[in-house]
């Protein structure tokens, strides 16, 4: 990933409807889910919806995949990482006795909220 793409994925999360969209797309899991449940349980409106979707899939965050006459949109767990390590080079110069457990950076156990 460089900074450019970077720039673009912070963006299209930097908004509050796109980004409880990307989370509960992470949380559903690879098999993601269609735009009718997530405009019921984000109450999100289907219009702003659609804008909101398209937005986070130019970003390269999520995909859509055609499932009959349906469409199912998914994290790019990929791209999700990508964007984790991109942030995460070099953490603390390089100098690994310096960094935080990895638990405290990644929400595992030890994790600061």
């Amino acid at each position: 990933m460089n900074s450019k793409q970077a720039v673009t994925a912070l963006a299209a999360l930097a908004q509050t409807s796109r980004l409880a969209l990307f989370r509960w797309l992470v949380q559903v899991g690879p098999e993601g889910d269609c735009p009718g449940t997530m405009s019921e349980r984000l109450a999100i409106p289907a219009a702003t919806l659609s804008f909101h979707l398209k937005a986070l899939q130019h970003a390269g965050l999520i995909e859509a995949t055609q499932s009959g006459r349906f469409i199912r949109y998914s994290a790019n767990f990929t791209a999700m990482q990508a964007l984790i390590d991109y942030l995460g080079e070099n953490c603390c110069g390089g100098q690994l006795d310096r960094c935080p457990p990895t638990g405290a950076v990644c929400g595992k156990p030890g994790a600061e909220s």
